[in-house]
């Protein structure tokens, strides 16, 4: 019966879905919060603690979690796993000297039972930028061939136009319609 209701819910009704927005500093993910809830580039400083906002794509409601990226805050991301439905992970795509350490906090979140049935969008960000890593490199790198119990999609972005933003939107909701 409960799945019968929260299916005529997603039909009918609204049904909000968390998200939680991770990377490391100097990723771009405030920037790609502001832009989908703007579609502008709004200038950002470095986010100490969280950022929170709705954003809402045709009926889907996402409850979107921006979680500051220094060292000393990333230890405190599990605070806020409980009832994710999806993680977006934003990725610097010209940082590659830390892209182990990005790949080491993903597969840290994804053994976390909190997340366990969590959709994963990783934003590929900066892609404007000159000799920034494609996302089949960033894929290779992070090996996300190897996540086989979650649903994931790596998307090419750069957070100041809004270009590959949309698709990736795109995705969770589809993502979302068979949650």
């Amino acid at each position: 019966m409960g799945q019968l209701i929260a299916k005529l819910m997603r039909i009918f009704g609204s049904q909000e879905h968390k998200v939680i927005i991770v990377g490391l500093d100097n990723a771009g993910k405030t920037t790609i919060l502001y832009q989908f809830l703007t579609n502008e580039a709004v200038h950002t400083c470095s986010t100490i603690g969280s950022n929170v906002e709705e954003i809402v794509l045709q009926k889907t409601h996402f409850l979107m979690w921006d979680l500051g990226g220094q060292e000393t805050l990333r230890s405190t991301w599990d605070t806020y796993y409980s009832n994710a439905e999806f993680v977006i992970l934003v990725i610097d795509s010209t940082d590659r000297n830390r892209l182990l350490t990005t790949r080491e906090e993903l597969y840290k979140m994804l053994a976390h039972e909190a997340l366990r049935d969590a959709s994963v969008l990783i934003f590929a960000n900066k892609q404007d930028v000159k000799d920034s890593m494609t996302t089949a490199e960033i894929s290779q790198v992070l090996t996300l061939s190897a996540i086989k119990d979650h649903p994931w999609q790596i998307q090419g972005c750069c957070a100041l136009t809004g270009e590959g933003l949309p698709a990736g939107l795109q995705w969770m909701k589809s993502q979302a319609t068979t949650k």
